[in-house]
């Protein structure tokens, strides 16, 4: 049984993460305007918030910029032109997905740079070249997460494998990635268990990132909180791909940090994510991406699904079983 101290108490370890603009710009193209960032921004040091993650590291050989806002590309100019020097509290975070960026151009030393924070976002099998990110970024000044994607899918033996080669590298934390929204409070459990031993061997921290697709991502995440888990992500009102992830309302709610105020983030949502809404950005919960939870398949299809306005849930689910 979990201690109670771990759920009742407070650990001035956990560290809590805006991913709204990274994650939620999966809906919208990271057309963000300036002042909802600013507003954002400003949402998160009245909460207490501890790193923001402003979007991707998009390769600009590989994305056109015309298609995406700023956040996709997470230019150095940009993110001063919302936080200036960022004498705050508050981190900046940006991530740097395995074949989608280009790190050794794009990231630029700390030294020159507003972000604090990369995390490097991987597939198992791209775990070698996430260990030169990792080591790219470390000799640059940065602290360093490894978001490891889609472990519903992954070989428990290939897992340990993965996380052995990782703790071996300087990044500061593991992240448990719920990609899929398919896994349940007791299996984050026993995958904290065995991120947890690799991170005690290495002296490394713990993070964990969920998705909703079956209305878990909440008890997911203070499942991995009572698990020992310290760096937890979330999203205001939930924004994110498909099902959206954690919300941060939630988690502030639950977390008993006094330097963690939720009244900021319920202003924040109260006056801005109806206008997302209405510019067209679509997330939640739905029985679409509940389907591809059940069968801890990536939501894509259930995007599709959701952008063709399509309503023949069953026929859809006999679909995708069928690609099982």
């Amino acid at each position: 049984m979990k201690e109670v101290s771990k759920l009742m108490d407070y650990r001035p370890d956990i560290k809590v993460i805006d991913a709204t603009l990274r994650d939620g710009g999966l809906v919208n193209e990271f057309r963000f305007s300036d002042d909802f960032v600013k507003a954002l921004y400003n949402a998160n040091l009245r909460a207490g918030v501890d790193y923001m993650e402003f979007g991707y590291k998009g390769d600009k050989e590989m994305f056109d910029e015309d298609k995406f806002g700023p956040c996709k590309f997470c230019d150095d100019d940009y993110i001063r032109s919302i936080v200036g020097d960022n004498n705050t509290d508050l981190k900046i975070a940006v991530m740097a997905d395995v074949g989608r960026c280009n790190y050794k151009r794009d990231i630029h030393d700390r030294s020159e740079c507003p972000i604090d924070l990369i995390r490097v976002a991987t597939y198992l099998h791209q775990i070698p070249t996430a260990v030169d990110m990792i080591e790219d970024a470390k000799s640059k000044g940065y602290e360093v997460s490894c978001n490891i994607m889609a472990i519903s899918n992954a070989r428990e033996t290939d897992a340990k494998v993965a996380l052995e080669i990782l703790g071996k590298s300087p990044v500061d934390v593991f992240y448990i990635v719920d990609s899929f929204g398919a896994l349940y409070p007791e299996q984050i459990a026993r995958v904290a268990d065995l991120y947890g031993e690799v991170a005690a061997k290495y002296g490394k921290k713990l993070g964990m990132h969920a998705h909703n697709n079956q209305q878990l991502a909440f008890a997911n995440t203070i499942e991995a909180v009572g698990d020992g888990v310290d760096w937890l992500d979330a999203t205001y009102a939930g924004m994110g791909r498909g099902a959206g992830n954690c919300a941060m309302e939630l988690l502030l709610g639950f977390l008993k940090n006094p330097k963690y105020n939720v009244y900021p983030v319920i202003q924040f949502i109260e006056k801005y994510m109806p206008l997302v809404r209405e510019a067209g950005a679509v997330w939640g919960y739905d029985f679409q991406y509940l389907m591809t939870g059940l069968l801890n398949q990536h939501p894509r299809t259930a995007i599709e699904f959701t952008k063709q306005g399509r309503k023949d849930y069953s026929e859809f689910y006999k679909e995708i079983l069928a690609q099982e």
